[in-house]
């Protein structure tokens, strides 16, 4: 798919764009109130110098959705501050662009400022300030922060309308205001998947241990960061597709998918995939070396995996995910299926065919055929590509090893493979 056509696919709504060059690198990020309207404007005549020197070297374009233009302006500059892109260099050195300021006090102050001229954390540079005052203002709203510039005796405005914890007063501790300003940061720096990873945890404890007017507090907060989220409205519609597609008791949260990798039944690997809430979890990943089918037999490959993968969860007494993906048609399907029967475990399981796109399930005797244009088809589109690109990178390196195992037998003085990274595997 060339670059005009992936375009002429992006969404009318707002969120972030990266380009990058054809080895993969980002080369520049913007961001956009409809990044269907935006990246067409590069696709014009007249366009600037620096414009047209930008798209001769773009081979790729990627984006993700945000529920606003201000929260678009927000993960951009985090974005732009991690990648540090080729063509975003003079914004990123151009004084005159405004910056969130987080003091180095005792209970730090938020602002924006156009000057870097006190000891702080400073964040951006953005854009627009009249955006990155929307933003904030609804930050704020979920995680309330000191805006004042010196600490009054009284509590103000900002404290009766819950925007404010009142440090003034000490009606908040040194340390519990300093996790909000970490959460507020890791929002600000476009890290927020790590911020709900955490919050989770800690709901999930608090209401282990009976806490529950503190677990329905982190429960708001998880579910306020959740709307600001890329892409979040979006995974949300598929979820709720795939749902009712598949008619599912629950809305498929955790989403584990396989793929088999294999060069005529050698080197052969298998590869899980984990998705929670529609986005990649690769903490969860796992790969697998194929140790008891030696030919080259896809289905048998998957169902090996599928039962060491989900006999271990059963053994551990760990969570099962909502549902099961595996690459491939009913052959592969009934594979997984039996392997999941002899385990005595119910959960939801699909096949995606890659030719037609058909989905397999337990309730069709044909297969589904998902609208092409449907966000739970896209969904599973990109889980199933990713378990096909994780398996397939364990795959080449195991081939790797293995012609380097077979020259350094060839030639003693060959060096040694300190170099070669380490994966983790499932055991049987």
């Amino acid at each position: 798919m060339d670059i005009k056509e992936k375009i002429s696919l992006f969404p009318d709504s707002a969120g972030v764009y990266l380009m990058k060059d054809s080895s993969g690198k980002i080369i520049y990020i913007g961001k956009a109130k409809s990044l269907r309207k935006r990246l067409n404007s590069y696709l014009g005549r007249e366009l600037s110098a620096k414009t047209v020197s930008l798209m001769s070297s773009v081979s790729d374009i990627e984006f993700r959705t945000c529920p606003s233009e201000s929260m678009a302006l927000i993960l951009e500059a985090g974005l732009i501050h991690k990648h540090q892109p080729k063509y975003n260099t003079v914004r990123r050195d151009d004084k005159s662009f405004p910056w969130i300021r987080i003091t180095a006090e005792k209970f730090p102050l938020i602002c924006i400022t156009r000057k870097k001229d006190i000891p702080g954390h400073y964040l951006g540079p953005y854009t627009n300030a009249g955006l990155l005052k929307e933003a904030l203002s609804i930050i704020r709203r979920n995680f309330p922060y000191r805006s004042c510039s010196s600490l009054p005796g009284t509590p103000c405005v900002y404290y009766r309308i819950k925007l404010c914890p009142a440090p003034c007063i000490e009606n908040i501790s040194k340390n519990k205001y300093a996790g909000t300003i970490k959460q507020i940061s890791l929002i600000l720096e476009g890290k927020e998947e790590l911020l709900l990873k955490g919050l989770k945890l800690r709901m999930h404890r608090e209401a282990q241990e009976r806490n529950f007017e503190q677990a329905a507090v982190l429960r708001d907060k998880i579910i306020a960061l959740s709307s600001l989220r890329p892409e979040s409205h979006r995974q949300e519609d598929a979820l709720l597709q795939l749902k009712s597609i598949l008619k599912l008791k629950n809305l498929p949260l955790r989403i584990e998918a396989f793929d088999v990798s294999h060069i005529l039944g050698r080197q052969a690997t298998a590869s899980m995939v984990s998705f929670y809430d529609g986005l990649a979890d690769k903490d969860d990943y796992r790969r697998f070396k194929i140790k008891t089918i030696h030919e080259a037999d896809d289905c048998a490959m998957l169902a090996e995996a599928v039962a060491r993968r989900y006999r271990r969860l059963k053994e551990e007494n760990s969570p099962l995910p909502d549902l099961i993906l595996v690459d491939g048609g009913r052959g592969q399907w009934t594979s997984a299926n039996k392997e999941l029967r002899l385990l005595g475990l119910d959960i939801p399981l699909i096949s995606l065919a890659k030719k037609e796109e058909e989905v397999y399930d337990r309730f069709s005797l044909k297969p589904l055929r998902l609208n092409r244009n449907s966000s739970a088809l896209r969904l599973i589109q990109c889980i199933r590509d990713e378990a096909h690109r994780f398996a397939l990178k364990y795959h080449h390196i195991l081939r790797k090893r293995r012609a380097f195992g077979e020259n350094k037998n060839k030639d003693q003085n060959y060096p040694d493979q300190a170099g070669i990274p380490t994966f983790r595997r499932e055991k049987i």
